[in-house]
């Protein structure tokens, strides 16, 4: 890929037009988890110490187009990115016009109350284009979307670029790859396999190992003839499910599946957790994680690997005496010598709740877009820079 890094441009008493990805959960004013906006801070600090003016914009939630109801306001996540960069910043509602100076910071109230956003609408992008006189998209984690605040304002700004978390999301997820260290494993896990079908089918072509986990695995023991009692699975994409482990193993490589697990009867966090044999699974089981042996190997295989892509845990780690299997899974992967990358919120919160966050090469910030960027499809907000950068 071939894009414009803001680090590259001499942005010196220019006005800078951020669109940072600042979605923060929020209940009754309070935010809950502010990793988003400290992620942001990079972008900010350094256009800032490059001597520019920042006008930063963002989404929240999913509001009315046309209207700014105050659960919509950005007025939270602007006190808590002041607190956080020693400074006040103000939420712009009229913002039409507004001329940023240099060292100063403002927010734009939310943009999804703008109409024409989500569709992409020219007007509006060049409305946002007439602020700046360098667009920089930090938000990856809206890459996947054409909205008028990631995509319409690339085509009219000045100039268009990749901050610095975005850049340094497409570094990574291109050294994953586009050109993987070997072995190249990846771990998609989920309850089904419709919801990440196109993912599975698209690595397959790639990786060495495909390691699935969750309701994904249950389907693709189905496939291999394997009894999995009243486990969640998709009798109905067993075609699909093979087709995958066929081509896996027609290129060399496979899909490990369990060969022992960890069932219950009913999914409750205080259901009692029994290993069994894969092969003594009765038909009132249910598996909610991988068993000890099953887990070891699969330890084997990521400490030996080149590249690790890691995409949903592979049990129900939530309860605690089902997580065993992911946080075996996690440690693997923090003692592995390869090259990883976890993407995906049960993911993240795997990582964190092992510990393991220092230990991973790279953590993406973006779900649907790390998702869509797995499958191969063009990101849009993604390839708009890269027009630009190609004239």
């Amino acid at each position: 890929m071939a894009y414009r890094k803001m680090t590259e441009l001499d942005l010196s008493g220019k006005k800078v037009l951020i669109r940072a990805d600042l979605n923060v959960p929020v209940k009754d004013g309070v935010i809950g988890d502010d990793t988003r906006i400290r992620a942001s801070l990079p972008t900010i600090e350094a256009a800032l110490k490059a001597g520019a003016g920042v006008i930063v914009m963002s989404h929240l939630g999913r509001p009315t187009e046309g209207q700014v109801n105050p659960e919509d306001s950005l007025s939270g996540v602007a006190a808590r990115m002041g607190e956080l960069l020693g400074r006040k910043i103000d939420v712009l509602d009229n913002w039409e016009g507004y001329q940023v100076k240099p060292g100063d910071v403002v927010l734009l109230q939310n943009v999804r109350c703008n109409v024409g956003e989500k569709k992409n609408s020219d007007e509006l992008g060049k409305k946002y284009a007439a602020l700046c006189d360098v667009f920089v998209n930090d938000a990856f984690g809206t890459a996947h979307r054409a909205e008028a605040s990631t995509h319409a304002v690339a085509k009219f700004a000045p100039a268009a670029c990749a901050g610095i978390l975005m850049a340094g999301e497409l570094d990574a997820l291109g050294k994953a790859l586009a050109h993987p260290a070997r072995p190249l494993v990846a771990i998609v896990a989920g309850s089904k396999v419709s919801t990440k079908l196109t993912i599975l089918e698209s690595l397959a072509d790639k990786v060495d190992q495909l390691v699935v986990g969750g309701g994904i695995a249950n389907t693709f023991l189905l496939a291999e003839g394997k009894q999995v009692g009243k486990s969640l699975a998709e009798a109905d994409l067993v075609g699909n499910a093979r087709a995958v482990i066929s081509k896996l193993r027609a290129r060399g490589g496979d899909v490990p599946l369990p060969t022992d697990v960890v069932i219950g009867k009913k999914f409750d966090a205080n259901e009692p957790a029994v290993v069994k044999p894969l092969a003594a699974v009765e038909a009132d089981d249910m598996i909610f994680d991988i068993g000890p042996d099953s887990a070891k190997a699969l330890a084997d295989v990521l400490k030996n690997a080149g590249t690790i892509v890691w995409n949903g845990p592979v049990g129900v780690f939530e309860f605690d005496q089902f997580g065993n299997g992911t946080k075996v899974v996690a440690e693997a992967i923090a003692e592995s010598s390869a090259f990883s990358i976890a993407g995906g919120g049960d993911t993240l919160a795997a990582v964190a709740k092992y510990g393991i966050t220092d230990k991973v090469s790279y953590i993406s910030t973006g779900g649907g877009a790390f998702l869509e960027f797995l499958e191969g499809k063009v990101l849009p907000a993604v390839e708009i820079l890269e027009t630009r950068y190609n004239g």
